[in-house]
């Protein structure tokens, strides 16, 4: 069974669908937890009057800090992140499961796959939570075929425990969240970990809502370039060299293939480093910023 953990800032109507769906749509009796960021909409009286282990901030402490307290509570071993704003289709979590069970180790990054209103697939199920036509998708999300694919980066995926406490978590310093995905897979990759599968048949609805990632204009700037000062190559070098990502899936990923190309592109990436370093000098400056 997985621990889950949900940080979520103000956003009470659609984690109330949220927690309602895994409930609802698990095969396994999994144990939730909410990180609650403010929750003066009524979150945080929600959570308390339902049971729901939550751990909480009067502050918005974004979704890095949110998941590293909310994982002090977990009671087993693999740990998956959602979304406050997804909806979990039945057989999202067989289908982790079953992949868990076939490997001999913990080294392992598994994703779902999302559907959403506008997207590669797409199936517009309702925008927001008042219009959400939930039999629509439970009558339809089946006919959406997905591959199983390369390199995801994105939630809701689980890792063991085990490797989660070996790299602490998430990076704070990706303040409120922008750019904490790939960090945690060049964490993870550092550790010897070349499972990074995204499971086609693991299926969220996915609202899109992103309350706690765009609180600033320039954060999604601001997170590659703290991307790049932290591990010296890109967020889009590290995806396309090392993790292939949205390649089919076929089997555990290697060292990348150093040829023309790659070493163009590493150039690229540091000659961007250095000018980084000639502006703000070292990271902490950049996170200041």
């Amino acid at each position: 069974m997985f621990s889950i953990l949900i940080p979520t800032l103000n956003n009470l109507e659609y984690l109330k669908i949220c927690i309602k769906s895994i409930i609802d749509n698990s095969k396994y009796n999994h144990q939730i937890i909410v990180h609650v960021n403010i929750g003066d909409d009524g979150t945080l009286d929600y959570v308390r009057e339902n049971n729901i282990t939550h751990t909480h901030t009067s502050h918005n402490a974004g979704i890095c800090k949110g998941l590293n307290l909310a994982s002090t509570k977990t009671i087993y071993d693999l740990l998956l992140y959602s979304h406050d704003d997804f909806y979990f289709c039945p057989d999202w979590d067989t289908v982790m499961m079953n992949e868990i069970n076939n490997l001999s180790n913990n080294k392992f990054y598994f994703s779902g796959s999302m559907i959403a209103t506008n997207g590669q697939y797409s199936l517009s199920c309702g925008e927001n939570f008042k219009n959400f036509n939930e039999k629509k998708l439970l009558n339809e999300y089946k006919r959406i075929k997905f591959r199983n694919f390369q390199g995801s980066t994105w939630a809701p995926h689980i890792i063991h425990k085990e490797y989660w406490n070996k790299v602490n978590g998430l990076s704070e310093e990706f303040f409120p969240g922008s750019g904490s995905d790939p960090d945690l897979n060049m964490k993870l990759w550092k550790q010897g970990i070349r499972i990074f599968k995204g499971l086609g048949d693991s299926k969220v609805y996915h609202f899109d809502i992103k309350t706690m990632r765009k609180e600033k204009k320039y954060i999604g700037s601001k997170s590659g370039k703290l991307f790049l000062m932290k591990w010296k190559v890109s967020i889009k070098f590290f995806k396309k060299y090392y993790l292939r990502s949205m390649e089919d899936y076929n089997g555990e990923l290697n060292e990348p293939i150093k040829n023309f190309s790659y070493y163009f592109d590493l150039l690229k990436c540091k000659l961007q480093y250095f000018y980084l370093k000639m502006i703000y000098k070292n990271i902490n400056n950049l996170i200041k910023y």
